[in-house]
């Protein structure tokens, strides 16, 4: 465990610089160029990367020692920031900004691929959780994990503003290669004792021998260990679990969803509270995502995760039918702070059930794909729900439709039009768990769940016993 919460603390640092440069990134380049389109387009780029590259990542995850993975993916965004700084000294005119300056997007693409890059880490400390961490303590390392990812986001959306307010891109950049070195030394002494990594080789071997020996299970579980992007082979592995395939699907809905509070929730907020305050009740508000993490890491999921999956989602429905049905500052923001609450305890439920349900040597390209899945939508229905609440709600609920029964219920105000939004995602949400509930995928998982144990070295037994 002690060797676990140095790997969290050192995963903790490096997702603070790479979150804080790409933010500050971001919020410099509108503040010099006024460019809405540019900002939005380099976002854009950078959650799209992510979900493809998530794929590839688990796949390197999967074939390499999780130190291994961890110390490249430093070392990488350690070169990238690097080169950005060189672009940034012998190229890069800040004075003339503009959406066709090459020198600007090469430093943008460096600083991107850094922080993309980083992302692997986060696939290979899912896994490291089931290497290093007891079955039976493995939510509330998760819940640890939610916890950290909870300080390192209020630590990152408070500094980045800041640093680029306060201290500018350049000195911003120093700030961030200094903290990539940080990071790189503090992970190489950390040692982490891991099963010997299968190689195609190998596989093939065991494979042609369990075949000769009649042990159908050993040779199924090998032959899906492959090389490069294993799409093929991590889908194998979700249909040859009950139920997995559905739960995926299902967070990948809520993340659709989520793309209603993407959208809406900064430009809601703003019409309640001046930029400064909102950028507070932001910061005050993550502190729901600690304390949630913390109580999980205390606690733990219950003897059921897919059960408290989706308990979480009922509450996380409620939050967005209510807390925008009046324009008061204080319902708002109660709400924003119990949806933060709650949300690692969905976090680490998902990954708690997959930790169990999935090999370990299979992990990494699960979780890479599931990342890749859900991240996908959200993007995409952030785009959907921004065109169809400017072009239609806003404008129907500031003039018809508070004469409807939608005004009695949303009450009157100048943002009835998002409100409407939220309710209305709120409530598919609740009705999509409450069917889920009684789907036969649940049953199916919560039982696969409930008699299989992970084997450390990476095979499944179903007998239910360790």
């Amino acid at each position: 465990m002690s060797t676990f919460h140095r790997v969290l603390v050192n995963t903790m640092l490096a997702n603070v610089t790479t979150g804080f440069l790409f933010f500050a990134v971001v919020f410099w380049i509108y503040l010099a160029t006024g460019d809405v389109a540019l900002t939005g387009i380099i976002s854009g780029i950078y959650m799209g990367l992510i979900a493809i590259s998530s794929i590839f990542f688990g796949t390197v995850v999967d074939h390499n020692r999780k130190k291994s993975v961890m110390a490249f993916s430093s070392a990488a965004t350690l070169v990238f920031y690097a080169l950005s700084a060189l672009v940034w000294v012998f190229w890069l005119d800040e004075d003339n900004l503009s959406i066709r300056n090459i020198a600007l997007w090469v430093f943008v693409s460096f600083i991107i691929i850094g922080s993309i890059v980083e992302h692997m880490r986060n696939i290979a400390l899912s896994t490291v959780v089931t290497l290093l961490v007891p079955e039976a303590e493995r939510d509330k390392a998760n819940g640890l994990v939610g916890a950290v990812q909870g300080v390192g986001f209020l630590i990152t959306s408070v500094i980045a503003g800041s640093a680029i307010g306060f201290l500018g891109m350049e000195i911003t950049l120093w700030i961030c290669l200094a903290l990539s070195v940080v990071a790189l030394v503090h992970l190489l002494p950390i040692h982490i004792d891991e099963p010997e990594i299968i190689t195609q080789e190998s596989a093939q071997e065991a494979v042609q021998q369990a075949t000769e020996e009649t042990v159908p299970t050993a040779a199924s579980d090998l032959s899906i260990v492959s090389k490069g992007i294993d799409l093929k082979g991590s889908m194998k592995i979700i249909l040859s679990v009950p139920g997995l395939l559905a739960l995926i699907l299902f967070a990948s809905f809520n993340n659709l969803i989520g793309g209603v509070y993407s959208a809406l929730m900064d430009p809601y907020g703003l019409e309640l509270f001046s930029p400064q305050i909102w950028g507070l009740m932001l910061g005050l508000t993550s502190l729901g995502f600690i304390a949630g993490g913390a109580i999980i890491a205390k606690t733990g999921l219950g003897e059921n995760p897919v059960r408290t999956l989706l308990l979480v989602n009922v509450g996380v429905a409620g939050v967005g039918m209510f807390f925008a049905i009046r324009e008061w500052w204080w319902l708002y923001v109660l709400g924003i702070f119990i949806f933060m609450a709650i949300t690692p305890a969905a976090e680490a439920a998902e990954q708690t059930i997959l930790q169990r349900v999935v090999p370990f040597r299979q992990q990494g390209r699960v979780f890479g794909l599931a990342m890749a899945v859900e991240m996908a939508a959200n993007p995409l229905s952030t785009v959907i729900v921004a065109i169809l609440a400017e072009a239609y709600l806003i404008p129907w609920m500031a003039g018809p439709g508070a004469d409807t029964i939608w005004g009695i219920i949303l009450g009157e105000g100048t943002a009835r039009g998002m409100a409407l939004m939220f309710f209305a995602s709120g409530a598919i949400m609740l009705v999509v768990v409450l069917l889920a509930f009684m789907s036969k995928s649940y049953r199916k998982l919560s039982q696969y769940y409930a008699t299989t144990h992970q084997d450390i070295a990476g095979a499944v037994d179903n007998s239910g016993t360790h």
